[in-house]
């Protein structure tokens, strides 16, 4: 413990994890079977405090109010608001918010690392399954093409709105030591570790903080702004959903290569019909995953707002995105060049086959004239 820590006020802890449950949802069928089954609050979503022109939606997406869950944490029952966020490209992203009041920052910390031992990805716990199992049971009809076996990903963000005194973002970051928070660990860690999960931090005005590494961030925001933690929930559906892409192109690149092989193995007259199908299967699944990355590609897009365009730019370097976009890119590459040589293929059979067809005639013409001359 620093000398001088501050305490925490007010502030909440902010659980995340996300869910690829189909393969598209229709967020106005969602809206509708929400109100008239569960009958709790629903809100398309937008920024708290972005003016509308500084961000831009592809599908704005669709928030439901889940009623309040009681977890466990470290043996002690607490009460969290659950809450879900459906984005049109078939992520779940639900949330479990423990509210904060007048705590000693060692004592949040602990909290926020105790919160996701408990409800973390590596935790024992059936929270968020029961979560999933409601919406599924009562928004399941918006659900295209649901998923039995959702990839998923987590996130702790641990938020201070007020502290016991007013501080800035420097004294803050001289009274406080935020690596326990943000790496999870107790022990203490290398000048080298500590340098690189503060690196990513950002500031508006004097009395404000962001930080943000892989898992976790840390925000202190006196207004109650709620627009970074959106902005990372949306990088982090665009992570999940890319992930899902990069895994099914894995997955059949092998097979469209079997698939290959075996054609090529029995070529016989019927090779062109194999050829053709086989192709036109990998443009469906080109189109299919080419669509579907634009819209996670322009799920969000922050224009005039620079220091919120600042904080979405470094989440989705951190999380990876755009590599994961490139790998997802290079295999559809080498989808389309495998259509353009099936489709080639293909050409060239039909062509043999017709210059059988026409040879077969010419000699069935000359065997009929020596037959009747």
């Amino acid at each position: 413990m620093r000398d001088g820590e501050p305490t925490v006020s007010r502030g909440h802890i902010l659980a995340l994890r996300l869910y690829d449950v189909s393969y598209e949802i229709d967020l106005k069928l969602a809206e509708q079977l929400w109100s008239r089954r569960a009958g709790r609050d629903s809100a398309r979503g937008r920024l708290a405090s972005t003016p509308p022109k500084a961000v831009s939606f592809g599908v704005p997406p669709l928030t439901l109010d889940l009623g309040s869950r009681s977890i466990e944490i470290d043996g002690l029952m607490v009460a969290a608001q659950a809450s879900v966020r459906l984005y049109d490209f078939g992520i779940a992203a639900f949330a479990l918010r423990l509210p904060v009041e007048t705590m000693s920052w060692e004592i949040f910390s602990r909290l926020a690392n105790a919160t996701d031992r408990c409800v973390g990805i590596a935790a024992a716990t059936d929270v968020w399954q029961v979560l999933l199992a409601t919406l599924k049971g009562e928004i399941g009809e918006a659900l295209l093409r649901p998923t039995d076996m959702p990839i998923q990903e987590d996130y702790l963000i641990a938020t201070v709105d007020a502290f016991d005194t007013p501080i800035d973002a420097v004294a803050l970051l001289q009274r406080i030591d935020l690596v326990p928070i943000l790496s999870g660990r107790d022990r203490p860690l290398s000048e080298g570790a500590r340098h690189d999960l503060l690196h990513h931090r950002f500031s508006y005005y004097p009395d404000d903080l962001v930080v943000i590494t892989w898992d976790r961030a840390f925000i202190y925001e006196p207004l109650g702004d709620t627009d970074v933690a959106d902005v990372l929930q949306m990088a982090n559906a665009q992570l999940l959903e890319m992930r899902i892409y990069d895994e099914l192109l894995d997955a059949e690149l092998p097979r469209m290569r079997d698939m290959l092989h075996a054609a090529v193995r029995r070529r016989n007259l019927l090779a062109a019909r194999r050829y053709a199908s086989l192709a036109r299967r990998l443009l469906t699944l080109v189109a299919e995953v080419s669509e579907l990355t634009e819209r996670v590609d322009n799920a969000l897009q922050v224009t005039e707002d620079v220091y919120l365009a600042r904080v979405y730019a470094a989440a989705m370097e951190l999380f990876r995105v755009p590599n994961v976009t490139a790998a997802v890119d290079r295999k559809l590459a080498i989808i389309r060049e495998t259509y353009t040589a099936l489709h080639s293929e293909a050409a060239g059979v039909r062509a043999e086959v017709l210059e059988i067809a026409v040879l077969v005639l010419i000699a069935l013409e000359v065997v009929l004239s020596l037959i009747h001359p």
